[in-house]
């Protein structure tokens, strides 16, 4: 059985005269879901009528969702050349009506349809580009000067907060570190048993994953990890800072936002990120000897033995270069979006995630440009 509407409006036959009738009964709120209604826009809906009364034939309860109508009735029947007589509505239906046909319209005030050229766009897009790489030029330079005054004593921060800051960046993300470094030792292992294994060769998964780990792995992972974990941190904290107005305070007082509030974070960054990858090189090892001793009938001796025989100090210091490098990337992709953010909720959104892809992005390309660069040196 069909529930009846509890919101209606019924259109009389037109009079002698032209005049119309329209009444409106039942409880005409959003939550309403039955509505019964003409269609202000049908093509005969004004056929013969040039006048159109409004009635309040017992409207229990409304709310915005009854003027809207309305304005459309008012809007088809004034298209149509009808007059229209409001005079028995509610009063306060009327009065809103009323200050809605006071405050018209703002020409231009909504959002156009019409896209702009294909070239345009480019146009555009290329602008905006530059402009980026111009601001991201100032930004590195302005942090330099920073850690130029900081050398020279000069730069004013909080030793609490680079203490705060250092504990973040360095034993807050232990935990973390240390599964995904294990994990992905342990799959170096397994992806490196299934071809050794042909050949009787399983010993070497220990120089695979020693090498892997140490050369590129670890950093890489540290790096990533601590993009979507520290970067993006940075970037929030330092958007709604923004947002709250805090650093416009700190520039009033006298204070330079780099060195009280980039300069710490970054220098934590960079300074931990080696530090954390040898941490993860370490992790990434011991899961490698997880799967090699218990899974593949190598003794640990012999895992220690092969680590030890194919690590050397220039596989070590090629990873931790890549590892500083990355924490220079993260510390200014994350500052960087932080500092340029906007002045709403929806600016720090998207200052995070610029501030997680940008680094990401960095560090991939990093770490490309690099290993052509050890190739090409022998490094």
């Amino acid at each position: 059985m069909t529930e009846a509407p509890s919101a209606t409006c019924e259109l009389g036959a037109p009079g002698p005269a032209g005049s119309r009738e329209a009444v409106f009964t039942g409880a005409w709120r959003i939550d309403t879901v039955r509505f019964s209604r003409p269609d202000p826009a049908a093509p005969d809906a004004w056929t013969g009528c040039r006048r159109l009364i409004l009635k309040d034939g017992g409207i229990t309860a409304w709310d915005s969702s009854l003027v809207v109508y309305l304005r459309q009735l008012a809007a088809s029947a004034h298209a149509a050349g009808v007059e229209l007589d409001d005079t028995a509505l509610p009063e306060g239906v009327r009065r809103l009506l009323r200050l809605a046909d006071a405050v018209p319209e703002r020409k231009g005030a909504r959002r156009g349809k019409q896209s702009d050229p294909w070239l345009a766009r480019v146009g555009i897009r290329a602008q905006r580009g530059w402009a980026d790489l111009v601001s991201s030029i100032r930004f590195v330079g302005e942090l330099t000067l920073a850690f130029v005054a900081m050398l020279r004593g000069r730069a004013r921060y909080r030793k609490s907060d680079l203490r705060a800051v250092f504990h973040e960046c360095g034993p807050g993300a232990l935990p973390i570190v240390s599964l995904i470094s294990l994990l992905v030792g342990m799959i170096l292992a397994f992806l490196g048993s299934v071809q050794l294994r042909m050949f009787g060769a399983e010993v070497f998964i220990a120089n695979g994953v020693a090498v892997g780990m140490v050369r590129e792995m670890g950093a890489l992972m540290t790096g990533i990890i601590m993009a979507g974990r520290t970067g993006a941190a940075f970037a929030a904290r330092l958007g709604t800072m923004q947002v709250n107005e805090e650093v416009d305070a700190l520039q009033t007082m006298g204070f330079s936002p780099m060195e009280f509030l980039v300069l710490p974070r970054a220098l934590a960054l960079i300074v931990m990120m080696p530090l954390l990858a040898i941490y993860a090189n370490v992790m990434g090892i011991l899961g490698g000897a997880l799967v090699g001793v218990l899974m593949l009938d190598l003794t640990a001796i012999q895992y220690y033995q092969q680590t030890i025989g194919a690590l050397s100090l220039q596989s070590i210091m090629a990873g931790l270069i890549k590892a500083s490098v990355f924490g220079v990337l993260i510390a200014i992709s994350g500052c960087m979006q932080g500092i340029r953010c906007g002045r709403s909720a929806l600016a720090v959104g998207e200052a995070t995630t610029a501030a997680v892809v940008n680094a990401i992005v960095y560090i991939v390309v990093a770490t490309s440009t690099i290993s052509i660069i050890y190739v090409l040196t022998g490094f």
